[in-house]
């Protein structure tokens, strides 16, 4: 039997079974003893205007990615363009109609059902193999895949605000950098020291070295930490030499590393007495040796590139985390993997899921 016919035989045999479920699920004595969730869906926070250092949760259903993004592209329509009202006055308030009964719509069966909605959505996921089974590694695939794509919507929104002359490029003089940046009246702050929205990332981002940016090369601009572009990674790790080299050698020496970046990289399993800090600085030393590769007792900006990962965590990153927690949450059997009847059986683990059970400061997200 050949790989195309073993996969129509397996999704087959999983309609069967849906419909048999289906039919219990649906049921109308079941329907009348339904329980509604025990967490109503809400959607995400505007991530383009809300604060914070959390890293936003990754949508699981395009449908409610898409709700969340018109929604933030009124608010931007609203904070970048001046709408008059019809009497003139003002700044028109944007169109919330179109959103205000949105959360009415993911909680309500008969329009939004998250059943129905993962029926639909495994065979997307489940693609490396085809086997009736999502793995960590999909759903990692299938998480990312949503991140990039609502990643790619917003540098076309910006692309549109920063391109004046209309011609799909950006020049490093039509970009404007971060209003805390641009409209800083302290010209010796130490902001506006920063690199990031400086010349050198523009020209880091600028692969093809024209002087100016296409939609890709403005994409890895603003998201310089998913970028495969070596000129961008070699300027991520000057950044963090920049940023924490106190005596301006351009290097990093023990002192300024371990009390500068230490802390960032270190393995968080390690517990050490403070009351005794040897321990810790032996450990230290021993993570400084292995990334001084070339013995000289400083840490240079391509000594930084093995550990430049865990100082900027990728998309990835953040979608491998999220789909191991979801797996370790909805694996019945403890196999590892999903089955549609096990996604089925903890729908709300991916509609609505907090990622620690902990009242974490520093990681405490819903995802969607």
């Amino acid at each position: 039997m050949g790989k195309s016919s073993s996969v129509i035989l397996i999704y087959t045999t999983l309609a069967l079974l849906l419909l048999v479920l289906l039919a219990s699920l649906f049921s109308p004595t079941n329907l009348h003893h339904r329980h509604r969730p025990h967490r109503r869906l809400v959607l995400r926070q505007n991530t383009s205007t809300s604060g914070g250092r959390h890293h936003p949760p990754i949508p699981f259903d395009p449908i409610i990615s898409d709700i969340e993004i018109r929604r933030e592209d009124k608010q931007w329509e609203r904070e970048h363009f001046s709408i008059p009202h019809r009497d003139g006055q003002g700044e028109a308030e944007p169109e919330w109609e179109d959103f205000m009964n949105a959360e009415d719509y993911i909680n309500d069966d008969e329009r939004f059902n998250v059943t129905h909605r993962i029926v639909l959505l495994f065979p997307k996921i489940d693609l490396s193999p085809s086997d009736g089974f999502v793995s960590s590694d999909e759903l990692t695939e299938w998480n990312l895949r949503q991140a990039t794509r609502e990643t790619m919507h917003r540098t076309q929104r910006d692309m549109e605000l920063h391109d004046k002359n209309h011609d799909g490029f950006i020049s490093f003089h039509e970009y404007e950098g971060p209003t805390w940046n641009r409209h800083s009246d302290d010209k010796t702050s130490s902001d506006n020291d920063m690199g990031w929205w400086k010349e050198d990332h523009f020209n880091a981002s600028d692969v093809d070295g024209n002087g100016l940016l296409n939609l890709t090369e403005f994409n890895d601009f603003l998201h310089s930490v998913d970028s495969n572009n070596p000129k961008l990674i070699q300027w991520l790790c000057k950044e963090e030499i920049r940023e924490r080299d106190k005596d301006k050698d351009g290097k990093l020496n023990f002192k300024e590393y371990f009390h500068e970046l230490f802390d960032a990289i270190r393995d968080d399993g390690e517990i050490y007495n403070h009351s005794d800090s040897s321990m810790e600085e032996a450990s230290a030393k021993k993570l400084f040796t292995q990334l001084d590769l070339d013995n000289d007792g400083f840490l240079s900006d391509d000594e930084l590139k093995a550990v430049i990962g865990i100082l900027h965590p990728s998309e990835h990153y953040y979608a491998k985390q999220q789909a191991d927690y979801i797996v370790s949450q909805a694996d019945s059997n403890k196999d590892g993997r999903l089955s549609l009847s096990e996604m089925i059986g903890h729908p709300y683990v991916f509609y609505s899921a907090i990622f620690s059970d902990e009242e974490d400061d520093d990681y405490h997200d819903e995802f969607r």
